[in-house]
């Protein structure tokens, strides 16, 4: 008897786990389809897949219906869905928008006012600072992260890489007291759409190509990737530091009885050459001085007096973000235009702020001598699922690993 309970127990657990298709579709408040949205599973994050163009997507699975799903895409509020809703049907997901860009800084104070303003800017910086002192932690701490990087030119996309990783953050350990990160990626899949992804295997077959180095590119080394350099981008409490004392830069942008917005301004020249505009918004609770969000915009403009010629495998890869039919035989470099917004958001564990959610939108133009342009933009989201106060540092085993890259291609 108990032979044949134990039998008809494991069967019913094997039934429950059996492979099962889910698929839906997702789009934005005007219906429209949302493409390479990413969707996983909360409990586990290297299971799921990217939408289409149609903002359809499938996958199979092994797990517990009642497991959640995250839909994902960057200026959207992401989705937590029970995961049973996507059987057997194609329910529709609509993703509402969550802005990461700021208004601009209000005008200055008038000059008569500079000696007051000042005085109270420096008193508001300081109690921001003290805060900043108490919230964020002096000790080492670990992350769970889902980061996604999407890229398209011209309008179309041109594919998108998921990276699910564990990082761990040493605070003040690095250079001139920055935080320092280690970050050891767990599982890559880059998405493409097949005809994207049959140009670029034809681009990365050329000849420059050695077979050796296009096996390289393939596996992913997990210790320098643009998911840290993402991850890295906004080292709050230092850029706070640094900047606290440039009292004739600082203003307030906005503020209310829930929230004042402290933006920083940082311009720089070289030359005509290079020059750029970096505003740092750093938004705190009106009350208890304490952030609440982080917000970066960058603005670069670079001006090359004879343009820069590339070199052929640089016209290759030219060539596979030129979403144009024309093949780009020559391209000299003249000028290049860019313009970058990242927001943090945090979240309170224990006392302490950690991030939770970073967001990136990145729009550029390569410019050539003949006025040949080709625009290029990036989208970039990672989320936080888990928050570790207190952590280890990784030990140099795990650091020097490397994992391979999945290419996965959506229909």
């Amino acid at each position: 008897m108990r032979h044949h309970a134990l039998t008809i127990l494991l069967s019913l657990v094997c039934v429950s786990l059996m492979a099962s298709e889910y698929k839906g579709k997702v789009v934005d408040s005007q219906g429209e389809p949302i493409g390479f949205a990413t969707v996983y599973l909360e409990q586990n994050p290297m299971i799921g897949t990217a939408t289409n163009n149609d903002g359809v997507f499938t996958f199979e699975a092994e797990v517990p219906d009642y497991y959640q799903l995250v839909v994902s895409f960057i200026g959207y509020q992401k989705q937590l869905l029970p995961l049973a809703m996507f059987l057997d049907s194609l329910p529709v997901v609509v993703l509402k928008e969550q802005p990461i860009e700021l208004e601009e800084t209000v005008v200055m104070a008038k000059a008569s006012k500079q000696k007051n303003r000042r005085k109270a800017m420096a008193q508001l910086l300081y109690k921001v600072y003290n805060r900043m002192q108490y919230d964020f932690s002096d000790a080492t701490y670990s992350v769970k992260l889902v980061s996604d990087v999407r890229m398209e030119s011209e309008n179309q996309p041109w594919g998108m890489e998921q990276m699910i990783a564990t990082v761990v953050n040493l605070p003040g350990e690095g250079r001139e007291g920055k935080d320092s990160v280690q970050f050891v990626g767990e599982n890559c899949k880059r998405f493409f759409q097949q005809t994207i992804r049959n140009r670029a295997d034809t681009i990365l077959a050329g000849d420059w190509m050695e077979d050796k180095l296009r096996k390289m590119a393939n596996e992913v080394d997990s210790g320098v990737m643009v998911h840290q350099s993402l991850w890295s981008v906004g080292n709050i409490r230092y850029d706070f530091e640094q900047s606290m004392n440039d009292l004739k830069h600082w203003s307030v942008s906005r503020e209310s009885e829930s929230e004042t917005v402290l933006t920083h301004v940082e311009k720089k020249n070289f030359l005509g050459i290079f020059k750029y505009e970096f505003k740092r918004h750093y938004i705190v609770d009106s009350e208890s001085y304490s952030v609440l969000r982080f917000s970066e915009q960058m603005t670069m403009a670079v001006n090359i007096p004879f343009g820069y010629r590339l070199k052929n495998e640089e016209l290759e890869l030219l060539n596979l973000l030129n979403m144009s039919e024309t093949d780009i035989a020559k391209f000299r470099l003249k000028k290049a235009n860019a313009e970058i917004h990242l927001n943090t958001l945090y979240r309170n564990v224990d006392g302490h702020l950690y991030p939770a959610e970073k967001n990136m939108h990145t729009t550029a133009e390569l410019i050539g001598t003949k006025e040949m342009v080709i625009p290029i933009e990036v989208w970039a989201t990672q989320h936080v699922s888990s928050v570790t106060p207190n952590a280890q540092p990784l030990p140099k085993s795990r650091l020097s690993s490397r994992i391979q890259r999945e290419i996965v291609s959506i229909y």
